[in-house]
């Protein structure tokens, strides 16, 4: 039976453009992911959306003396017109400012509240005595007690990646005024996280065929144990608090609602289909499998702090895995575009067509280390690699059967032991495929699509069709069926990386509709080839490899 599956995306900050280290921290992989499932016949809820409630889009705000609003909208839109671009397919993709986020935000707490899980305490928080206002911790800057980075975050180090509270800073200033931040007492509702160190420790240690640096990461808060966190803060841009003990100019604070909203889209999900209680099939049954695509930046929040929530709130479905990609480097630094490190996704897409940047960022996704990219790199990939190996293949194989076969597939008739054995290579080479994808090792399995397109660029070269067609006509016709066979093969290995081009190819094998080498229908016409991608030209791109030193 199809199961469940949950993909589960990071929410992108709509404060400013995202990076290719973005889109290949976990926006790729996810959709990857997700089409590959589909393809598997699984019944497939990918959703995510723009976080608007995040303190960079406030202090972007008033950087550009502008509502926080206007820097949502104009943000959200590229968003969404660079996933279909990309050709992202998403179920849902959203926002965190929706009423039903709110709502479902609003309920959390509640029963968080009433189950004991929630208190109110009293603290010290910095407050700007120049701006006259406290100092969410993303309008303070310091140095990080852990790398020395000087311009670490009172959330977390980007540097480092270390999470943080802004009394860890060293020399800590705000961001509004640049004026050293006092600590001053105010209250607030705190998430007692550490009621969970135990459950979360317990559950842990049950995940299975996790990455290790995931797990260690987690390990390593657990065996410290979870701190309590405020879940409030003083701000006016964010969710609102379903209880007025606090009084005004308090709202839920962005890191403690963003995670619900992987719940608040499903549900947002089903009640625009229609079926208000269809989001239930995904959260309320242990046959769902949930995966979550993030960056190593975000695993405590998805491997402790979101289980923590789940556990609070009770009969929710808890994260299967969280394969959190390493760091994309661009140049030696790190990807970042508060730092204006690296390409922006629309950069890349000027320079690259779609599929080729899909699959130059694909063959060095940063699974289990940090992955350095460059342009010259992802234009050698697309050279070298998927022109060279898999858009040749294509065209040469259509060309040759225009030319010998006139167009039209026919009866393999003269069917040999290599033949069969191409066939059945490329078939183990798609369950093997299947098996890494499963495994979220998303390299390898491109791998084993593109040594596939290999062997059957070897087949060609050992039976030489080109030649067969004057000497034994029979013979050729068989060796080139066999070769659209084993190509049909390899394009649904690589359909889940390269969308438009396998759409492309729907003309020879019809639409791809599940995860198998399809039938070829003799008779059917076979439409003349046009080459699948285009050769990156040097000079084409020579100016932005000027900029590879890093301002992105």
């Amino acid at each position: 039976m199809a199961e469940p599956v949950l993909v589960a995306v990071a929410w992108p900050y709509a404060s400013g453009s995202r990076h290719l280290g973005h889109l290949a921290g976990a926006y790729l992989p996810a959709d990857i992911y997700a089409r590959y499932q589909r393809l598997a016949g699984n019944d497939v809820l990918m959703v995510s959306g723009s976080d608007v409630h995040g303190t960079p889009i406030t202090v972007r705000a008033d950087a550009e003396g502008v509502t926080p609003a206007e820097i949502v909208e104009r943000y959200h839109t590229e968003f969404c017109r660079q996933w279909e671009m990309l050709g992202i397919s998403w179920d849902l993709y959203t926002t965190t400012g929706t009423r039903n986020h709110a709502e479902v935000t609003q309920d959390m707490f509640l029963v968080q509240l009433r189950n004991g899980h929630i208190d109110k305490r009293v603290s010290e928080q910095f407050y700007d005595p120049v701006g006259q206002r406290f100092l969410p911790d993303r309008y303070i800057e310091g140095t990080c007690p852990h790398c020395d980075f000087g311009a670490a975050r009172g959330d977390q180090c980007e540097h480092c990646g270390t999470t943080l509270d802004a009394t860890d800073l060293i020399e800590p200033r705000s961001k509004i005024s640049g004026a050293v931040p006092e600590l001053r007492p105010t209250e607030h509702f705190y998430f007692r996280y550490s009621d969970f160190t135990e459950r979360v420790d317990s559950w842990l240690k049950t995940r299975r065929r996790w990455r290790p640096h995931v797990l260690n990461s987690s390990f390593g808060w657990t065996n410290e144990g979870l701190q309590d966190r405020a879940i409030t803060r003083d701000l006016d841009w964010g969710v609102e608090l379903p209880v007025d003990d606090l009084g005004e100019g308090k709202r839920i604070y962005v890191w403690y609602d963003a995670v619900i909203g992987y719940l608040s889209a499903s549900k947002e999900w089903a009640a625009r289909r229609g079926d208000p209680d269809a989001w239930k099939r995904w959260w309320h049954h242990d046959d769902a499998h949930h995966v979550y695509f993030i960056g190593k930046d975000n695993i405590p929040f998805h491997t402790m702090l979101w289980p923590a929530q789940l556990m609070g709130y009770g009969g929710l479905h808890l994260p299967d895995n969280v394969p959190a990609n390493q760091y994309v480097t661009f140049s030696g630094a790190k990807m970042a575009a508060g730092r204006g490190v690296g390409l922006t996704i629309g950069e890349g897409l000027r320079l690259f067509e779609p599929d080729s940047l899909r699959y130059a960022l694909a063959a060095a996704l940063p699974e289990h280390a940090d992955t350095e990219v460059s342009i010259t790199e992802i234009a050698r990939r697309i050279n070298d690699e998927l022109v060279a190996a898999w858009g040749n293949l294509v065209n040469r194989v259509l060309s040759l059967a225009q030319s010998a076969l006139g167009g039209v597939i026919p009866e393999a008739a003269d069917r040999r032991p290599d033949d069969d054995a191409l066939l059945a290579a490329g078939d183990a080479a798609l369950c093997d495929e299947a098996d890494c994808i499963e495994r979220v090792e998303l390299r390898a399995g491109l791998r084993s699509a593109m040594e596939s397109a290999a062997r059957v660029n070897a087949y060609l070269n050992s039976n030489e069709p080109w030649k067969l067609v004057s000497t034994d006509p029979d013979r050729a016709a068989a060796v080139l069926v066999t070769a659209l066979e084993a190509m049909g093969g390899v394009r649904t290995g690589l359909a889940p990386y390269l969308p438009f081009s396998t759409v492309v190819l729907d003309g020879v094998f019809g639409p791809l509709e599940r995860w198998s080498r399809p039938d070829l229908r003799p008779g059917t016409r076979l439409p003349k080839p046009e080459p699948l991608f285009t050769k990156v030209d040097p000079d084409t791109i020579g100016a932005a490899v000027g900029d590879e030193a890093g301002d992105g």
